[in-house]
This record gives structure tokens, C-alpha cells and sequence, in this order.
């Protein structure tokens, strides 16, 4: 039966890839999220169903348009995937209590699956940022905003009707979230813009929230120190210079799943290391 659940989730998670890829595709190209019907960006010839299946419609097409044959992008068969291996690997992580927000708390049938469709969401959110600012360089307020509300309605179903969280608790995310999005507006502000841009002050308060203390600052962390290897990487092998753009949000976003779902282990590390 668990094993059936993975799947299940790993499959949905392949299902909804699919829809985030046309949401990243059509905020974009400022369309409306559901109408019209999926079609091809290069002969706007409707899609059918055949096309349509996650990953092995990619894989049957040999990666081409089955009507212009102009070559499909591999962000889609990989947004599809990711998206189902975090889906079932929330799935996961919150069965067995992991989840650092939630640790310690014995969870109701009703409480289990409103907690789980929280995570789900966030995750959605998290991966359309990750690849809209890698590929435009920005991270769009359609986005980031309605993610924010949902983490608020969250705290406030959570904390009030269903008791998982105490006052305690709350301030910390607000503490967090306040805390991690002044730092960044301050980076923000002296730079003029130029270090980071506003929307990664958004991300970061939307990452307070979904993470709360301590995790926020394992993310924050990461993102930095993940974003420094890659950049000097770029860098060595002459792909960029110090001038160049580099988008944040995908660090920011990389930091938050490792501190989501690995946050505990680090800090434990962390803390162990500094009393060896």
C-alpha cells in the first residue's frame, strides 16, 4: 500500500509538471492560465491528447512537434519528473513525521491531508519560480504574491481551527520571515538593485514562511553558498564575468527543498560539529 501511494504521487506530481509548464509558459506570454487549448509555441497547432502525456509523449516524439517537428524544450520532460519525485518524496518526508514545522505533532486523517495539500501547493509555487527567473530573470508577482496568501491562510487554518501551531510558533514564522526579507531588502536597497532584484525580497519572505526558524536561515545559507560555487564556476570556465546576470531564484529555491526536507540532519551536523 505505501509503495502504491509513492507512485501514485509520483504520478500526479508528473500530471501537474505538465500543467506548471504551460502556466510558466503562458505568464509569459501574458495568456490566460487555462484557455485556450495547449498548443505548439512554434505552428499554434492544437494539441491532442497523444501529446500530451507527461514525459513519454517527449520521449514517443523523439522531442520534436509531431506537426512542424520543431524540436521541444527538455524543460518540459524535466519540470514533469521533478515535480514527481517531489510529490511523492513530500509525500514521504510528512508520513513519517519529518517535516520540521510539524515535528512532534500527531496528525488527524483530515489534519494529514490539509497539511499535505499545503506542501504540494508550496512545492508548485517553488518550482514555477525556480524556472521562469532561471530562464527571464524575473520572479513574477502572479506568482510569489498568491504564495504568500496561501502560506498566511495556512498559519491561520493551522494555528486557530486546527491547533497545530501555537502563538509561540506563529511569531517564530512571522520573526522568520520578517527577519530574512529585511536582510534581503537592505541588500536590495544599498545595491541599488544591483546584487539582487525586489523579487527575490518577495521570494525570501515567502521562504520565512513556508520554513519558519531555523530553517529559513539553513536555506539562506545554502542559496548563498550553492550560487558562490556555481558562479565561480561560470566564471572559471569563461561563461560569465563578474558583470554578468546570474538569477537568484533558483539558489533560493534549491536552498529551500534541502533545508525543507533535510533542515533537521543539517542543523544536528551543524551543531554536533561545533562541540567535537
Amino acid at each position: 500500500m505505501y509503495c502504491l501511494f509513492n507512485i501514485s504521487f509520483f504520478i500526479l506530481g508528473l500530471v501537474v509538471g505538465s500543467f506548471l509548464n504551460s502556466v510558466i509558459y503562458r505568464i509569459y506570454k501574458k495568456e490566460s492560465i487555462f484557455f485556450p487549448r495547449s498548443h505548439c509555441p512554434y505552428c499554434n497547432h492544437k494539441l491532442i491528447w497523444k501529446d500530451l502525456i507527461p514525459v513519454l509523449s517527449f520521449l514517443i516524439l523523439g522531442g520534436k512537434c509531431r506537426y512542424c517537428k520543431k524540436p521541444i524544450s527538455l524543460q518540459y520532460p524535466l519540470v514533469e519528473l521533478s515535480t514527481g519525485f517531489l510529490f511523492m518524496f513530500v509525500f514521504r518526508v510528512l508520513l513519517n513525521g519529518y517535516f520540521l514545522p510539524l515535528q512532534g505533532i500527531c496528525l488527524s486523517a483530515f489534519c494529514f491531508s490539509f497539511s499535505l495539500f499545503y506542501f504540494l501547493i508550496s512545492t508548485c509555487f517553488l518550482i514555477v519560480i525556480f524556472i521562469y527567473d532561471l530562464k527571464h530573470y524575473i520572479i513574477p508577482d502572479k506568482i510569489v504574491y498568491p504564495a504568500i496568501l496561501v502560506s498566511g491562510i495556512w498559519y491561520l487554518v493551522s494555528g486557530i481551527f486546527l491547533s497545530l501551531y501555537t502563538n509561540y510558533q506563529i511569531l517564530n514564522v512571522i520573526y522568520s520571515c520578517l527577519g530574512a526579507s529585511l536582510f534581503f531588502f537592505l541588500i536590495w536597497f544599498l545595491s541599488r538593485g544591483k546584487w539582487i532584484g525586489f523579487g527575490d525580497v518577495k521570494l525570501v519572505f515567502f521562504m520565512g514562511l513556508f520554513l519558519g526558524f531555523p530553517n529559513i536561515l539553513v536555506a539562506l545559507f545554502l542559496a548563498f553558498l550553492i550560487g558562490a560555487i556555481i558562479g565561480l564556476g561560470f566564471i572559471f570556465f569563461k561563461k560569465k564575468d563578474l558583470s554578468s546576470e546570474i538569477p537568484f531564484g533558483p539558489f533560493l529555491v534549491t536552498g529551500t527543498f534541502i533545508a525543507l526536507f533535510f533542515g533537521r540532519e543539517l542543523i544536528n551536523w551543524y551543531l554536533n560539529f561545533l562541540n567535537w
